[in-house]
C-alpha cells in the first residue's frame, strides 16, 4: 500500500488487536483488502468487518447475483484489486468469460439468465444513475423479492465503500496483474 505505510501486528493496539483477531478467525482468514487501512479506525474496521462477512458469506442472495453486482461496482470505481478478486469468483460461479468482458467493457452482457440481467440493469442504474427506473426495480423485484433487492442495494454499497478504500488507498490486485478498463 503506497499511501499507508503497513501496520505490522505488532504495532497493532489493542483496539486493533481484537479487530484482526476476529477477522483472521472469520471465514477471511487473513486481514488483507482495505482491512489493513480501515484497521486505522478499529471501530469502523469492526463494524464493516461484520457486514462484510454477512454480505459476502452470510446473505441469501445467490453468488452470481452477488458476482454480477461486486463486477459492476468495480468496474464503476475501476478498482484493480476488487476487479482481480471478484472476476475470479464471478467465473467460479458460472458467468461467462465474455459476460465479465462485457462488464469490463462497460457493456451489457449478452448471455445472462434473465433473473441475472435484471441484476445487472438494478446495479448498473443505481450506479451510474444513482436511482433506478420502475421497471428495472419490478424486473429485480421479480427476480430476487424484496429481501433480496435490499440485499442487492447493501451489496452495491458496501461494495462502493471497499472500492473508495482499496483506490484511495492504492492496494494493488492481489494476482499482481492489473486490469485495463476501458
Amino acid at each position: 500500500m503506497a499511501r499507508f505505510a503497513p501496520l505490522t501486528p505488532e504495532q497493532w493496539t489493542p483496539e486493533q488487536r481484537e479487530v484482526a483477531d476476529a477477522i483472521i478467525a472469520g471465514p477471511r482468514g487473513a486481514v488483507g483488502g482495505p482491512f489493513p487501512t480501515w484497521l486505522r479506525c478499529p471501530e469502523l474496521a469492526a463494524r464493516l468487518q461484520e457486514l462484510g462477512e454477512y454480505i459476502r458469506f452470510k446473505r441469501a442472495l445467490p453468488v452470481n447475483f452477488v458476482s454480477i453486482a461486486i463486477l459492476v461496482t468495480a468496474r464503476h470505481w475501476k478498482c484493480q484489486y476488487e476487479w482481480d478478486h471478484h472476476s475470479k469468483t464471478a467465473a467460479k460461479a458460472g458467468l461467462s468469460q465474455r459476460a465479465i468482458g462485457r462488464i469490463l467493457a462497460n457493456e451489457a452482457p449478452d448471455d445472462l439468465s434473465p433473473e441475472e440481467m435484471a441484476v445487472y440493469e438494478f446495479c448498473r442504474a443505481l450506479l451510474r444513475d444513482r436511482t433506478v427506473r420502475d421497471a428495472q426495480f419490478a424486473a429485480a423485484k421479480s427476480a430476487l423479492g424484496e429481501e433480496g433487492v435490499v440485499e442487492l442495494i447493501g451489496i452495491c454499497g458496501f461494495y462502493n465503500m471497499m472500492a473508495m478504500a482499496l483506490n484511495v488507498s492504492e492496494v494493488p490486485p492481489a494476482s499482481g496483474i492489473r486490469t485495463t478498463f476501458p
